[in-house]
């Protein structure tokens, strides 16, 4: 790609990934047919979870965004390391297998190499709902009491995304009530919880870190719309920030990306919500100022957005600290971004950003998901040509980007 080019036009924003990967797990739940909206199925994490299920038995559907899943006719209540190692997300069909068929052999997950990610808090709440659990040659093996899991007060030592989904999943089949105390609160979750309501599962305190779930003895088939990609729709607003042009994100959803927003307001960013649209616009003549940002559990300022604001601080004027709080390992974007000219001193969990004038384009090498986007946002501002290597990272949680960035004027191809 070829930097230097204002960002002007409209782009879609696709449904959320994170959540999406997770819904495809909830058709494990019940034997009639899930049905998704608005799922982006291009994605590599997709077609991964798709190769999983379809291992297991489950039946895959798709035409554009949209998905049909039926799990009734499952095959094996096994995950292997050969599907699962791609993809961390894979380690949430357990607590489904486990509630609805009392047994599940699920490998350890894989993922982004961004830090330890232990499964450990999954494994002890399913414990204290009566699962007997043993780790053996890198598979979790469980298995559920006779009659069933069962209901538990469970209090996770610290806020998880993840133990939190499969653990309001399990609970929708358990024996009587599971109350789920310092719970995750982003909105995947509360998205996940809703077409689980629909499924009729009976969840109580979506949003708060108190989850409340009556379990019943089925769930049905539902119709469900992904919620749209709170972290794709950060990304394009700092894109429209980097490169001083105005850009329409459509169907996007202002109020989950509450912290995002502000933080971005401060650096001189105009952000307008249009009905279901985000307007985002800076006025080229102006400088972004430099600001500071501290990843924190939702409704903190997301760790998903933490590489992509450090590449528009790189360009912004003054200097801001970016620490880094859920994560211990994601900072591997720094080596690639310096290579491009950007002032960055890392002190453990915190790095200080100083604004350089302009970048310069250089090849450089993705090391996750977020780190390639953050390149690639560097790369439309930088002098000169960008290669970025390794974009198998960026094609697991961005659909069609480079064509939705063409398509506003990037100079930007894939080889």
């Amino acid at each position: 790609m070829n930097g230097g080019r204002a960002l002007n036009g409209d782009i879609p924003i696709s449904g959320a990934k994170n959540c999406a990967l997770k819904l495809m797990c909830a058709a494990l739940l019940t034997d009639q047919s899930l049905h998704l909206e608005n799922s982006p199925n291009s994605l590599r994490d997709m077609r991964s979870q798709t190769e999983l299920l379809e291992y297991l038995g489950c039946r895959v559907e798709t035409q554009g965004d949209l998905m049909a899943l039926n799990a009734g006719d499952l095959q094996t209540y096994t995950a292997p390391y050969d599907i699962v190692r791609k993809m961390r997300g894979s380690i949430l069909v357990l607590g489904p297998l486990l509630a609805r068929f009392g047994e599940a052999k699920v490998s350890l997950p894989g993922g982004c190499a961004i830090g330890t990610r232990p499964v450990d808090m999954h494994i002890k709440a399913l414990e204290e709902m009566g699962a007997q659990i043993t780790l053996d040659e890198g598979y979790i093996n469980a298995r559920a009491p006779q009659g069933g899991l069962q209901g538990a007060k469970i209090l996770f030592p610290k806020v998880s995304v993840g133990a939190t989904e499969n653990l309001m999943m399990a609970a929708t089949l358990a024996n009587g009530t599971t109350l789920l105390a310092n719970a995750a609160r982003e909105p995947e979750i509360v998205d996940l919880g809703e077409c689980l309501i629909k499924m009729g599962a009976k969840i109580e305190g979506l949003g708060s870190d108190t989850i409340r779930i009556e379990g019943v003895n089925s769930l049905s088939g539902a119709r469900h719309s992904v919620v749209p990609d709170r972290i794709e729709t950060g990304t394009y607003m700092v894109a429209a920030a980097m490169t001083g042009g105005t850009l329409r994100l459509k169907n996007a959803r202002i109020k989950h990306l509450s912290a995002a927003v502000g933080h971005l307001s401060q650096t001189g960013v105009d952000i307008e919500e249009d009905g279901s649209d985000i307007i985002v616009n800076r006025d080229s003549a102006v400088p972004l100022k430099a600001i500071d940002i501290m990843t924190e559990p939702h409704p903190g300022f997301p760790t998903d957005l933490q590489a992509q604001f450090m590449a528009m601080l790189t360009i912004a004027e003054g200097a801001g600290m970016v620490t880094e709080t859920i994560f211990e390992n994601r900072f591997m974007h720094v080596p690639e971004l310096a290579r491009m000219g950007a002032n960055i001193t890392v002190q453990g969990n915190s790095a200080i950003v100083r604004g350089v004038p302009r970048l310069k384009g250089a090849e450089v090498m993705a090391t996750d998901l977020r780190a390639s986007v953050a390149l690639v946002l560097a790369g439309l501002v930088a002098e000169g040509e960008t290669t970025v290597n390794r974009i198998y990272h960026l094609e697991r949680g961005y659909e069609r980007i480079v064509d939705k960035l063409a398509a506003c004027s990037a100079d930007i191809r894939k080889a």
